[in-house]
């Protein structure tokens, strides 16, 4: 199963991808590709999304995974504009996925930290290295948007239950 992880964001959108084999869970994802998508801040908000759209629509047309995951919204009360920034990538981010028949499953920070760690709070330097662990790579993930893209993928890998059964802490978009 190919599964592709996303960490939204306006100004960098971190990406990855990774093979599973549902029948067998024992054996770790195979990372296939890892990037992020660089959108400049000069740009206004449309012309950054209009990019974003691009790319990633040319990287899920190559890639063609089956199913994706993108971490849910997260908002604090001192930083209330990165949420409605966040929604905008997202719902970008959103449509490209749907547009390609791809299944998308939902996943809080939270719940992704804490599959990799055990810990929901883990911080940045602490997803980065479990990434890295956990994929036997030389070394961590840069930038670390794209190392929590690609533990959004190996999250998804873990909760997907081959019958398509999301374990709690997941919720999957149906058709639009």
């Amino acid at each position: 199963m190919r599964i592709f992880g996303v960490d939204p964001g306006l100004r960098f959108t971190g990406y990855a991808c990774v093979d599973a084999d549902p029948d067998q869970p024992h054996v770790s994802p195979t990372l296939v590709e890892a990037g992020v998508f660089r959108l400049p801040a000069g740009r206004t908000i449309a012309d950054r999304l209009v990019e974003l759209d691009a790319d990633l629509t040319e990287v899920l047309a190559r890639l063609r995974p089956g199913v994706a995951g993108v971490e849910s919204l997260f908002s604090h009360y001192k930083r209330p504009t990165t949420a409605v920034a966040m929604g905008h990538a997202r719902g970008v981010i959103l449509l490209a996925i749907r547009r390609t028949g791809a299944r998308i499953i939902e996943l809080k920070p939270t719940r992704v930290k804490k599959s990799l760690t055990g810990f929901g709070h883990a911080s940045k330097d602490q997803m980065q290295e479990a990434v890295r662990a956990q994929l036997n790579l030389r070394e961590r993930p840069e930038p670390a948007d794209v190392a929590d893209a690609i533990a959004v993928a190996l999250c998804v890998a873990r909760t997907w239950e081959g019958a398509g059964v999301e374990s709690p802490g997941a919720h999957t978009l149906g058709p639009l």
